[in-house]
């Protein structure tokens, strides 16, 4: 009695399943994008391909909307869908964390195209790309500081390149904040180094690091400290004038700094 109560309770739960396994793909067919076999039904227009491979990527379908990206750029060369679709494959690689891969796309976008109306875009994606593969911080690992700083120093260089190239470029604003962010942390990076040598009393070579900063990243909030920094190596050093020279900028460009009182002290021991 109990097991023909089960069965009747069970077999409209697995008549719907079995109806859901034939309907689905053939839902998933009624787009025209996928036969039953999973083939990529293309349509007969490079806009409609473009916008099925769109429509595909915001749904994060990757390799089904790279192939109508594909398929637009090989089958229709000289339509405008063509450059789109390039620009969209960029997209992807972007959308799926694939930085490197996509900064190089996005540059070979601006190379092939440099006067398709996004290109703009295309250039600053490229560089927002090589700042999103710079270090991190993250659990358990070691402080993005302490890393190698390369894919961040490219950001940097692509972000002065795009600003210098692109004034009024809309994304101009968003730059000027990235580059900002990069060269902050490109001079934290700096003092890190310096600290190294710092702490073991190696005077020149903590100079050197503390000079390349101030050369490099003025104004950045790490400056006064390595300025000040700078100042002690150098009289440690015997360099008297060029320690008095890095305590006179510090005074001069940060004369509400903390660090000022302890600078004209040091600058008074030196004369």
């Amino acid at each position: 009695m109990h097991g023909q109560r089960f069965w009747a309770m069970f077999r409209p739960l697995m008549r719907t399943r079995i109806l859901l396994a034939f309907l689905l793909p053939m839902l998933a067919c009624a787009s025209g994008r996928v036969s039953f076999t999973g083939e990529i039904r293309y349509a007969k227009t490079p806009e409609e391909n473009y916008e099925a491979g769109v429509d595909e990527l915001k749904h994060e379908n990757w390799v089904e909307a790279g192939k109508f990206f594909e398929h637009v750029r090989t089958k229709y060369p000289f339509s405008k869908y063509a450059a789109l679709a390039e620009l969209k494959q960029s997209d992807s690689k972007f959308l799926q964390g694939r930085y490197p891969e996509a900064a190089d796309a996005y540059a070979a976008f601006v190379t092939a195209h440099p006067t398709h109306e996004e290109v703009d875009y295309a250039a600053f994606r490229a560089a927002l790309s090589r700042y999103n593969d710079a270090p991190t911080d993250f659990l358990l690992f070691p402080p993005a500081i302490e890393k190698d700083q390369k894919a961040l120093r490219a950001a940097a260089d692509q972000l002065k390149a795009f600003l210098k190239e692109r004034p009024n470029a809309k994304q101009v604003p968003e730059a000027k904040k990235l580059l900002a962010e990069a060269t902050g942390k490109l001079a934290g990076h700096e003092l890190y180094v310096a600290e190294f040598y710092w702490k073991r009393e190696r005077w020149a070579g903590a100079a050197m690091r503390y000079e390349g900063l101030v050369r490099d990243f003025p104004g950045t909030e790490q400056e006064p400290e390595a300025l000040l920094r700078l100042g002690y190596a150098y009289s440690h050093l015997d360099e008297k004038f060029r320690a008095q020279q890095a305590l006179q900028k510090l005074i001069a460009r940060y004369p509400q700094d903390k660090r000022r009182y302890e600078a004209e002290k040091l600058l008074g021991q030196l004369r």
